[in-house]
């Protein structure tokens, strides 16, 4: 499939339709932009009232020109792009773009015109890009292709960008020009009726000219198939990809029957589709450009450890923060390193990590402090710091840096601090493809951007781990329970059928319809219990009075029976009560929450975080999508912030943590097997000590019928 937009990325023949002499129309500029940017092709401008555009011979309809069209850009009146992709279609025209407006993004007629356009592209084979938006762009050579209204064609490059936001990208082209940096492909795709982020996506993965993909973007199209094809190109293109994902996903469409359903209305869901997928979200254009030059220029590190080299001191404490705070490590130099700086460097000099070779560091003080570094094992990349000063000799030491980097299979950047003083030596560097960063900070975060995409390389355990279930005990349990119901909300005993059909460790428990089966239930079960209102009808059992902890008694359980009943009724009169669970009391441990819910977008997404009552104030969870690899539970667990409280804190002992990974690829393997689970909660499912394992404290799992 990535392959069936060739003609629209790299077309022989362009006809534009639309195109005009009229000054400060689109259809001139786009047919100008093709013209200046010296296209390899043959170009046709079509208008019925122009015998020829910018000198070029015209032609009245895409049907009178007697060639094969590989690519037509239409920019005509909104109401009638849909007779004219007709013509297209007649014409076997392979793809068009749509740069008018008009459509979706204005509501109303727009819609329909919109729909009328997809299904018509459908039905007839032509691939098309938009409409309302800027156009493509290719920079190779043998294309030279600018079909788009941008003021300039970019300068060639191994970075491909692509947006739903055509005005986005007309700022990005001018910010990339500054910057002196290239692009291989640039795609504004606007509102998507066709060709989609998967579809260039898929392209971008085999196309020779990308080393970098970056993306902005405002919803994805199919989440599994985005998935899927983002993996390819993170683990077998081996490309790294940058996004910049705009908008929130509205919290009132979700329904609130867990925890897990009110946290994934935020936009946790693209965070976690992101991390599965190897793509590095960034937060703004800056961010982007400086990663992405990083990324495009210098080899991938194979691992966190860099060195500093500074000719002073303060900049490079500033490079040292920053370095801890983004998960860097100052790597320790061998003894042998640190003598042949001793050699090299003044007295006064500092020979550990970060080095200062001092303020009035000549080019060749920082050639023999770089080169020793850089020859140091321990030394996975450097970040050369310099502070423009009268002794300084800029330009030289920006010369050596490329030098010294030869051949040394290590990322170098550098930091030559400022804008005007160092304006010469940071235009060498960046023609020599050394990137140069105003301040340290900056340079920090772009290494620990390549140091994450060189760590998502080295992942191992990439591969989904099933485990020993009884799928079809599950899926009878829950096709009871939706009998004549579009919806069911599973009550404590009735989820924990359903989870111990996937092995979860659950607590013995026995449902009381009358207190006279107290007794025998508390000798079943054994004391001390808890008590638990068994309600269909009550989601929050607490909330509504239906628990009580620690019971130790008959007597205890008889009066407890009676005030959770009560309580419940008092609470919602209309209730369906089944009767009292009364369940093992667990013994105190760590408690954390797994949790599901089903994203129309995206399907079935877990989440794992710090259990509780607090989770939802505290947030400290994470998402990832189902069915997930053995690795991707590992990272869940590792990557919130109460982490280190698994681990063992103030004397406390490590918990299982194995335990837990063990119950997240249950849960994935779960909710992936039955779509009807809407969302579930296990809050909180307490974990012991690393070896003694984990138990569901408390469940809760909403069903919804397929199609409901």
């Amino acid at each position: 499939m990535a392959r069936d937009i060739e003609s629209i990325m790299s077309p022989r023949s362009i006809a534009v339709i639309g195109a005009t002499n009229r000054a400060g129309s689109v259809g001139l500029a786009v047919f100008g932009n093709i013209l200046r940017a010296g296209y390899r092709g043959v170009l046709y401008p079509v208008n019925p009232k122009a015998r020829s555009v910018q000198s070029v011979r015209a032609y009245p309809t895409i049907g009178s020109i007697d060639d094969e069209i590989d690519l037509a850009v239409i920019i005509v009146p909104a109401e009638i792009v849909p007779s004219i992709l007709e013509e297209c279609a007649e014409k076997k025209v392979k793809g068009v773009v749509v740069i008018t407006a008009g459509f979706k993004e204005v509501g109303g007629r727009g819609v329909e015109l919109e729909k009328k356009l997809k299904v018509f592209a459908r039905e007839k084979g032509v691939r098309m890009v938009g409409p309302n938006c800027l156009g493509v762009i290719n920079t190779n050579d043998s294309v030279r292709m600018n079909a788009s209204f941008a003021t300039k064609m970019p300068k060639a490059g191994n970075i491909a960008f692509i947006s739903q936001s055509g005005a986005l990208c007309t700022a990005v082209l001018d910010f990339a020009a500054g910057r002196n940096i290239g692009f291989s492909k640039f795609v504004s795709f606007g509102n998507k009726a066709d060709v989609n982020e998967i579809d260039l996506l898929r392209y971008l993965k085999d196309d020779p000219d990308t080393d970098v993909i970056l993306m902005y973007l405002e919803d994805i199209t199919n989440g599994r198939q985005f998935l899927e094809t983002a993996r390819e190109i993170t683990w077998d293109a081996r490309k790294p990809m940058l996004a910049i994902k705009s908008g929130r996903s509205p919290e009132g469409a979700r329904a609130v029957a867990s925890h897990t359903g009110a946290l994934a209305g935020s936009d946790l869901a693209y965070d976690a589709i992101f991390q599965q997928s190897g793509i590095q979200r960034v937060e703004g254009v800056y961010e982007l450009f400086n990663y992405a030059v990083a990324l495009a220029r210098q080899p991938v590190p194979k691992g966190n450890r860099i060195a500093i080299v500074t000719n002073a001191g303060g900049p490079g404490i500033m490079a040292t923060d920053a370095a801890v705070r983004h998960d860097l490590t100052l790597a320790p130099l061998s003894e042998a390193t640190k003598a042949k700086l001793r050699e090299t460097l003044p007295p006064t000099a500092n020979i550990n990590n970060p080095v200062d070779v001092i303020g009035d560091a000549t080019h060749e003080r920082y050639e023999a402090a770089i080169r020793a570094v850089l020859s140091d094992e321990n030394v996975e990349g450097a970040i050369v710091i310099l502070s423009p000063q009268a002794m300084t000799d800029v330009l030289e030491t920006a010369q050596i840096v490329p030098r010294v980097a030869k051949g040394i299979d290590k990322p170098v950047l550098c930091s030559f601090m400022g804008i005007v003083d160092v304006s010469e030596g940071v235009r060498h560097l960046e023609e020599n493809g050394i990137p140069d960063y105003s301040f340290p900070e900056s340079a920090v975060r772009a290494m620990a951007s390549m140091v994450r995409f060189g760590n998502l390389l080295r992942l191992e355990r990439r591969q989904v781990r099933r485990v020993a279930a009884d799928r079809e005990s599950a899926a009878q349990i829950i096709r009871q329970k939706l009998v004549g119901k579009s919806r069911y909300f599973m009550t404590e005993k009735e989820a924990n059928e359903v989870l111990q059909c996937y092995g979860f460790p659950v607590l013995k428990s026995r449902l009381v319809q009358d207190p006279s089966q107290l007794g025998e239930a508390l000798e079943e079960v054994g004391l001390p219990v808890a008590m638990k209102i068994s309600s269909p009808d009550i989601v929050h059992k607490f909330d509504a009075g239906g628990v009580r902890l620690k019971v130790k008694s008959l007597e205890e359980a008889r009066k407890a029976y009676e005030e959770i009943l009560d309580r419940c009724r008092a609470f919602n009169p209309q209730a369906n009560i089944q009767g009292v669970l009364v369940e093992k009391m667990a013994r105190g441990g760590v408690e954390v929450i797994l949790g599901a819910t089903r994203d129309p977008t995206f399907g079935p997404m877990c989440m794992f975080g710090l259990g509780g009552t607090y989770v939802e104030a505290l947030k400290d969870v994470t998402f990832r999508l189902a069915p997930m690899w053995e690795i991707s539970a590992e990272i869940m667990i590792r990557s919130v912030r109460s982490y280190p409280v698994l681990t063992g804190i103030r004397g406390a002992p490590p918990s299982d943590i194995a335990a837990i990974q063990d119950c997240i690829l249950r849960l994935s393997q779960m909710v992936s097997d039955h779509p009807e689970i809407a969302e579930l909660d296990i809050n909180p499912l307490i974990v012991y000590p690393a070896g003694q394992g984990c138990v569901v404290a408390d469940s809760r799992m909403l069903l919804v019928a397929e199609g409901a």
